[in-house]
């Protein structure tokens, strides 16, 4: 089972999470979203996992910076067009698992969500 990090690569929580993970042995590929983008049906499906509220980084400041225009009367379409045009606005990191997605990075939800899967060696 194959476990892949999707993230910016110049984010501190990425670089927390993947250090978490490099230190736990977790094989893991890394998904660059300003190099390599993301797919619309990617967003969807998680969406419909964790719910684009989940998703969405509001806490960001490419969100902050939107027009209000924007950021009013948000549902899943419009948040996931946003993501989609603006991946910087997708919560940091999206881990999949292989059939289950954590969203954000706790050291306490990966330790236990983590466990052995993809161990190197």
């Amino acid at each position: 089972m194959s476990i892949t990090i999707y993230g910016i690569k110049n984010c501190d929580t990425m670089k927390k999470a993947r250090a978490w993970l490099d230190g736990h042995g977790v094989a893991y590929d890394f998904h660059d979203y300003k190099t390599a983008g993301i797919a619309k049906d990617r967003l969807k499906q998680w969406s419909d996992e964790v719910g684009w509220e989940t998703l969405l980084n509001r806490a960001g400041t490419t969100f902050k910076k939107l027009p209000d225009v924007d950021k009013e009367g948000l549902n899943e379409r419009k948040a996931l067009a946003l993501m989609a045009a603006q991946p910087s606005m997708i919560k940091r990191p999206v881990l999949d698992l292989g059939g289950k997605l954590l969203v954000g990075f706790k050291e306490d939800i990966y330790a236990r969500e983590v466990k052995s899967r993809g161990r190197k060696g």
